[in-house]
């Protein structure tokens, strides 16, 4: 059983950068799958942020990509999401997902827990 667990502080100041790691366990990263962050809030509902596939490549949200950074760590089989100047509106849920790639679509297929993260001075 593929496993995926977020890790990182919950709450971040505004203007600061939040940093989290999805750390995998039951499997590699190096499998060839999209590793995947995706967030959660009552406003924007699920909001796909980017991944990092097998090969290192990376994808963002253009909505998101002039700030955000992920990043893998291949001997500790995780990888990373940095978002650089937070706001008020990236409080969310943020979660880890394994992907593939078919006909022009993601597919999830495990999903860690997700970490609520807040953004308050």
């Amino acid at each position: 059983q593929v496993q995926l667990q977020e890790s990182g502080p919950g709450l971040v100041k505004p203007s600061q950068t939040l940093s989290l790691t999805c750390t995998v366990s039951g499997g590699s990263i190096l499998e060839k799958y999209y590793w995947s962050w995706i967030r959660q809030s009552p406003e924007k509902g699920l909001e796909w942020i980017g991944v990092i596939t097998y090969s290192g490549s990376t994808y963002y949200s253009p909505s998101l990509k002039s700030r955000t950074s992920i990043s893998r760590n291949t001997p500790k089989n995780e990888f990373s999401l940095q978002l650089s100047s937070v706001t008020p509106e990236d409080a969310a849920t943020y979660y880890c997902a394994r992907a593939q790639y078919s006909s022009s679509w993601y597919e999830y297929d495990y999903w860690g827990k997700g970490t609520q993260v807040t953004v308050s001075s």
